[in-house]
């Protein structure tokens, strides 16, 4: 493979990109605009909130409380860990969205009319769910407060309902949305021009100029493939800057972390681009196609509706979508702080994805230049 060949090849997509007035000042705008659009949503209804509950008591009552949030329809309790040490870890991992923290001598302290503290802990990394929840934990605990405890009615509640927000405190929407926006315009942009690089070549009937020509087709790929990541990577950097600059999204994680999950992502889009490129004979079926997946991966990622409120038959076609992984990676990664090791399970679908994607375009693509 000779480095002239593939610069030259570089510069041609650049040339040409540069020619089409309306596709190149889409390009940088819409990551602007997608960021301050989405950075004001508002939250959703959230159900069906996987639950921990650390009952340090023992008691009827203690059992009541957990049974008034399992049967609420809001909460489903999903781990009992033996201490609150033992609740974070989960959390964390996202095996809980939200903790019940219940101590002991609760019930005993009731009986004699004392305020008890009633420990309630929200995963704040997706800002939406966090608040939702928080709002029906703390109704929840003053139902049950007003009709199963003595008393109630006259020296005022005995069970104080103490909310913590892990993550993100302040529950701003959008430290949780932006961190996903990055994974979602990545694939957007992406498929959008990855999509249209073959079959625009093929309409032009350059395609076949370019096969004569001493290029290979490993080449031919490379060069189709660079000048949109190196955009990628330029919309990734003003996305990251508007939320950093603009809205004040923290970052907590590793940038190794973050390079990772995109970089493996980023072969999926590629792949996912190419694919619709070569299966599309004409530019306007390419933008049909992209707008035929964006929409259900949009919806069945995660990135703008909780996946956890989603009706049960419904969410196992979400571990089918790349950018659910992506949006746990990020999230995960800007507000928790979370490390490699402990993404591996979404970064491991990710290279799964990555690799059986942008293989699979890659074979096809040799495959349909030799045909």
């Amino acid at each position: 493979m000779k480095a002239q060949r593939l610069r030259l090849l570089v510069w041609k997509e650049f040339l040409q990109l540069r020619r089409d007035r309306l596709l190149l000042p889409l390009v940088f705008i819409m990551p602007i605009l997608y960021v301050v659009m989405f950075g004001y949503v508002v939250g959703s209804d959230v159900r069906n909130l996987p639950t921990a509950v650390v009952d340090g008591d023992h008691t009827a009552m203690s059992r009541s409380i957990a049974d008034a949030f399992q049967n609420s329809g809001y909460f489903v309790i999903t781990e009992r860990p033996s201490s609150e040490a033992a609740l974070e870890p989960l959390i964390d991992s996202g095996k809980a969205k939200v903790g019940i923290v219940i101590e002991r001598g609760t019930s005993e302290r009731l009986s004699r009319g004392q305020t008890v503290p009633l420990g309630i802990v929200v995963d704040g990394a997706d800002s939406k769910t966090a608040s939702v929840a928080s709002g029906y934990a703390s109704q929840l605990v003053a139902y049950f407060d007003q009709r199963h405890t003595a008393g109630a009615t006259s020296v005022g509640s005995l069970i104080d309902a103490r909310v913590r927000v892990l993550f993100n405190p302040s529950l701003k929407s959008a430290n949780a949305m932006i961190p996903g926006l990055v994974g979602s315009i990545l694939m957007l942009s992406i498929m959008v021009i990855m999509s249209q690089a073959v079959v625009r070549e093929r309409a032009r009937g350059t395609l076949e100029q370019m096969m004569v020509t001493p290029v290979t087709r490993g080449e031919y790929l490379l060069g189709k493939v660079l000048p949109y990541v190196l955009i990628a990577i330029v919309q990734m950097a003003f996305v990251v800057l508007v939320g950093r600059l603009w809205f004040g999204v923290p970052f907590n994680g590793s940038v190794w972390t973050v390079v990772l999950g995109l970089g493996l992502f980023t072969l999926t889009s590629v792949g996912m681009g190419l694919l619709i490129s070569l299966v599309s004979r004409t530019q306007q079926q390419a933008q049909q196609t992209v707008m035929f997946i964006m929409i259900p991966t949009m919806v069945l990622s995660g990135f703008l509706f909780p996946i956890e409120s989603m009706p049960a038959a419904v969410v196992p076609l979400t571990y089918l979508i790349p950018l659910r992984y992506a949006v746990a990676v990020l999230r995960a990664a800007f507000l928790k702080g979370s490390s490699i090791a402990d993404l591996a399970g979404p970064l491991l679908a990710m290279a799964v994805f990555a690799a059986a994607i942008f293989g699979f375009a890659v074979s096809r693509f040799h495959k349909r230049l030799s045909d």
